[in-house]
């Protein structure tokens, strides 16, 4: 499995870097207007999104798993808090990532404003590479190299 988590934590890092630069990025090259708010590059970068959060919860499961100390009696070590904060962040950005993401595909839903949708997305493009980067390091170089 270590093949599999090598190349899993480089998708995790390359999409934290791809997301921070666009985001940073994006209103050098690209005019917002009522048309078209965002650049169409994000239609890629949505998907590589999806995936590393899909990866995210996976591998921060498992090393929650791996890390222990929820069993209420021994002590809560610094991995198993790392690998909760992971999971549970991941977990939170996946939640607005679908709910934003949806409103894509779906004009007709109105329930919030546009400039809504706008500061949530620029909230998970924060937050994305924090919470990739770390883990798809942790999975480069050498997590669980026991097994």
């Amino acid at each position: 499995m270590s093949g599999n988590q090598r190349l899993s934590g480089i998708v995790l890092v390359v999409t934290g870097i791809v997301v921070a630069v666009h985001t940073v990025v994006e209103p050098l090259y690209h005019v917002s207007t009522e048309g078209s708010p965002y650049s169409p590059l994000w239609t890629y970068i949505n998907w590589l999104t999806l995936l590393s959060i899909a990866l995210g919860v996976f591998y921060s499961y498992i090393r929650t798993k791996d890390a222990g100390g929820s069993g209420g009696d021994g002590p809560v070590t610094r991995e198993y808090l790392v690998a909760c904060i992971q999971l549970y962040g991941f977990l939170f950005v996946g939640i607005l990532f679908l709910w934003n993401w949806f409103q894509l595909f779906s004009p007709e839903y109105t329930a919030v404003a546009a400039e809504v949708n706008s500061v949530v997305w620029i909230f998970i493009d924060a937050a994305v590479p924090l919470l990739t980067v770390p883990l798809g390091l942790h999975l480069c170089c050498g997590a669980r190299k026991s097994q």
